[in-house]
């Protein structure tokens, strides 16, 4: 778990965050980035967790901006995917829209991530899952702009997820009624047993429960549950489509 919203201690200390800054300042979110670090000095994995939710919500906002507008439909894909209480709607919406004022900035917030991923590996399935979830709110407007797919790039290069891994998650966004092979990162020249085995290793990476043990917020839960849906069809697709042949 990276930041329980129900937590009422690290709820106050979300305020005292947000209140230690000005909306109205350009380095607001650096400023939040330092109150984190004085705050939680004696406290790593609490400072840890208050940090990777932080920079999820800015990584999110930024990713909104990178056409250079946010739509409400992005905003709505970020609520769908970051789940959060009422009580917490405040606080969450200041820090996204300190964040979504530009994108500078963003790659900091994705260095800071793929420090703090569970795994500290390359091709990390944490950090795939917030390539995925990125990509949702990137595809929410009905169109993912070319500066879009650049900021989606950089971010899965300094995540350390190969073009191969990143080229399957885009398309499950990109062509969500079509191949399922690349859904799943494998050839149509694949035989079934080699398609077979690589869902179960994508199943186990991207369960949700196994997410969750690495470091995946809690918030982040219901994108995990869409991306293993995801696998789930495109696996019985293929499986269906073989045993007819």
């Amino acid at each position: 778990m990276i930041w329980d919203f129900t937590c009422q201690t690290l709820s106050s200390m979300f305020e005292k965050l947000l209140g230690a800054v000005s909306d109205a300042a350009g380095s607001a979110l650096s400023s939040i980035v330092e109150a984190i670090r004085t705050m939680f000095e004696g406290d790593p994995e609490t400072r840890r967790r208050v940090s990777f939710s932080v920079a999820i919500i800015a990584l999110s906002a930024k990713m909104a901006k990178a056409d250079g507008i946010v739509s409400q439909a992005e905003v709505n894909a970020f609520r769908a995917i970051f789940d959060f209480p009422p009580q917490e709607a405040r606080n969450v919406a200041r820090l996204y829209n300190l964040a979504k004022q530009d994108v500078a900035g963003y790659e900091a917030y994705a260095e800071r991530l793929a420090r703090l991923c569970g795994s500290g590996a390359l091709g990390c399935p944490v950090l795939e899952e917030i390539v995925d979830a990125l990509f949702h709110i990137a595809t929410a407007d009905g169109l993912v702009h070319e500066n879009e797919l650049a900021f989606l790039s950089r971010i899965a290069d300094i995540f350390g997820i190969s073009e191969e891994r990143f080229e399957a998650i885009a398309a499950r966004h990109l062509y969500p009624d079509e191949d399922p092979y690349s859904i799943l990162g494998v050839s149509r020249s694949d035989d079934f047993s080699t398609i077979r085995k690589r869902y179960r290793v994508l199943a186990s990476e991207h369960h949700p429960d196994r997410l969750h043990a690495r470091g995946l917020p809690l918030e982040m839960h219901a994108a995990a549950h869409q991306r293993m849906a995801a696998f789930n069809a495109a696996y019985a697709a293929i499986e269906k489509e073989r045993k007819a042949a």
